[in-house]
């Protein structure tokens, strides 16, 4: 194989252009293609910013020659020449119109056939991707992927540090703190028997820092949660993370809104309107069903409870009286769209979010209802007025005596049903602040109340009473960013006194001891003055990836997990050595097979 020894790369493949034509040049690359017609061969050689041709033909040296015969697929090459005008132009990439008359010609390593193609938006199944990924991020669309993942991480450290925020690394290996998502766990050497944990966020941290002075602080940070996957989530992820001090929860929204402006133009040449609407949590439940709601299209929640509660149906009925709820969506022109057996499919789908079954009418030509002979001609006239429901239309009913579970279906139905219905663009973008979170949601595992963000939130100045004597009224400061559906961010203004900290504490269900063995360094910072603060964080990956439109989160990584939290390529986790465990004092009390993937 050849060396790099006095050869030096002039510039990228993807960079020459006709108005470079006659300067000598030098690029190196990986072989795309190479179509050998005799004494003439043409050569596409692939970099991360694009492909140029290499030309060689009788006036080519004969060792050159020679050498360009043996070029396969994916070779690893470089080329030294001087840039000509093609004879045959191609309009599809932007060296289409040069090519390199090639004079001297390296190869530096040679590539066995790859087991998929190199190529743009390629189908090859994904475990097979993710198994050669290190093949699979050559590909242009991966390339570019990264690319812009690269932009907005470096977009994030300007503009913050334009508005004066710090950069400030937080420790990666902390305390366990278990309050929400499971922690990834580091055992102590030094310290046997004891375990780090890797950092769900940097949350108790970045707080620290506003009590240390340094009042506006920014990382780009990698957090750990040991929870199931999903396209959107994986078990370690990046964000960007901020803090400020002496803000309220405006201030924490227009810094964040101007950066989320600024991204878009920079990077997609999109202009983001500013201010973004905002809706309390309650509304957004009301009439999306969700508290990340996807405003591209509309598809409401209506709420027919009081219509049906003393009706005949027990179905309709007995939710309606039993602290549930009965509620519908009316999907315009659904009745044409959604035929009979599409509506199965329907009820098929929300029994996947806990609905026991989905009611329907539809007002075709000839009205047909799931339910309509159940109820009297007044109360059927009364929810189609309710639903606003015309000709055309198709109702859909969820009933069920847990509000969460009609939320949940609905919410995912209409959602479902835009995108059968193709009502929604990938490059529509609309922005929702959602405010106004529960402070707590309860737990049936848990048998207990539990913090909906995280318990440094602070409550809202209205409901500091409900703290501990009413908490399924207390509304927190908490605030989440929404995209299109997705939660790209969220965050919250802080508790800031060591009372109102142990009073949340006494509120989740912590005696004084397990807050002080858990909290003690927190709660005694409070102690020496710290100032009213607030924060939130991005999910870069999330960011990227609605930007990109990509479907998942792992297309926007560069060695992303699968669903089961593992890693195809280096078939991580995997077991590791008696003589490890035996130094850090752990015993497998069933040891498992080594991962097949």
């Amino acid at each position: 194989m050849d060396t790099m020894k006095n050869f030096k790369r002039s510039c990228y493949c993807g960079e020459p252009r006709i108005s470079d034509v006659g300067k000598e040049i030098s690029v190196c690359g990986w072989v795309q293609r190479s179509r050998d017609l005799g004494k003439l061969i043409f050569t596409d050689v692939r970099d991360r910013t694009g492909i140029i041709q290499l030309a060689f033909d009788d006036a080519t040296a004969e060792d050159v020659f020679a050498k360009a015969v043996t070029l396969r697929s994916e070779f690893v090459v470089a080329a030294k020449g001087v840039l000509r005008e093609r004879s045959s132009k191609n309009k599809d990439i932007p060296t289409g119109e040069v090519e390199l008359d090639v004079k001297d010609l390296r190869i530096l390593a040679q590539s066995e056939t790859p087991p998929f193609e190199i190529v743009e938006n390629s189908d090859v199944n994904d475990m097979l991707r993710l198994k050669y990924r290190y093949l699979d991020l050559r590909r242009p669309d991966m390339q570019r992927t990264i690319a812009m993942r690269h932009k907005v991480a470096k977009l994030a450290r300007d503009y913050f540090d334009e508005n004066g925020f710090y950069e400030i690394e937080t420790p990666m290996l902390t305390k366990s703190t278990p309050e929400g998502a499971r922690d990834y766990l580091v055992p102590s050497r030094v310290h046997p028997g004891s375990f780090y944990a890797l950092p769900q966020s940097p949350q108790q941290y970045k707080q620290l820092l506003m009590l240390a002075g340094f009042d506006r602080y920014i990382q780009i940070v990698r957090c750990f949660r040991d929870e199931d996957l999903r396209a959107d989530r994986q078990p370690e992820f990046t964000q960007i993370d901020l803090e400020m001090s002496f803000v309220d929860q405006d201030d924490v929204i227009a810094v964040n809104e101007g950066f989320i402006k600024r991204v878009f133009k920079e990077i997609l040449d999109v202009d983001i309107q500013t201010p973004f609407l905002r809706m309390p949590y309650k509304e957004a439940m009301d009439r999306f069903g969700s508290d990340k709601p996807d405003m591209r299209f509309g598809i409401e929640l209506c709420d027919i409870s009081d219509i049906v509660k003393d009706c005949g149906f027990k179905v309709f009925s007995g939710p309606a009286q039993g602290g549930g709820s009965v509620r519908l969506i009316c999907v315009p022109g659904g009745a044409e769209k959604f035929p009979r057996k599409k509506i199965d499919s329907l009820v098929d789908f929300v029994k996947t979010y806990g609905a026991k079954g989905l009611a329907w009418t539809r007002l075709a030509d000839q009205t047909t209802s799931s339910y309509a002979k159940f109820l009297t001609e007044e109360e059927n006239a009364a929810i189609l007025e309710r639903a606003g429901a015309k000709q055309g239309d198709l109702v859909l009913i969820v009933a069920d005596a847990k509000n969460d579970v009609v939320y949940a279906s609905l919410g995912a139905l209409r959602c479902e049903i835009a995108k059968r219905l193709e009502l929604t663009r990938k490059d529509d973008y609309k922005f929702l602040w959602v405010t106004e979170f529960p402070m707590f949601e309860y737990s049936e595992e848990e048998n207990r109340y539990v913090a909906k963000h995280h318990p440094f939130t602070a409550p809202m100045d209205e409901d500091i009473d409900k703290l501990e004597c009413d908490k399924a009224a207390c509304r927190a400061k908490a605030y989440d960013i929404v995209l299109n559906g997705t939660e790209l961010g969220g965050g919250s203004i802080r508790i800031n006194t060591p009372e109102m900290q142990e009073s949340m504490f006494r509120a989740l269900g912590f005696t004084d001891e397990e807050a002080n063995l858990r909290f003690s360094h927190l709660i005694n910072a409070f102690r020496y003055g710290a100032p009213p603060h607030g924060g939130m964080a991005y999910g870069l990956d999330r960011l990227v990836m609605l930007m990109t439109g990509a479907d998942s989160i792992r297309d926007v990584i560069a060695f992303p997990k699968v669903q089961n939290a593992s890693e195809p390529m280096t078939c991580c986790p995997d077991v590791v050595d008696d003589k490890q465990l035996t130094e850090l004092c752990i015993c497998i009390a069933e040891k498992s097979n080594k991962i097949v993937l």
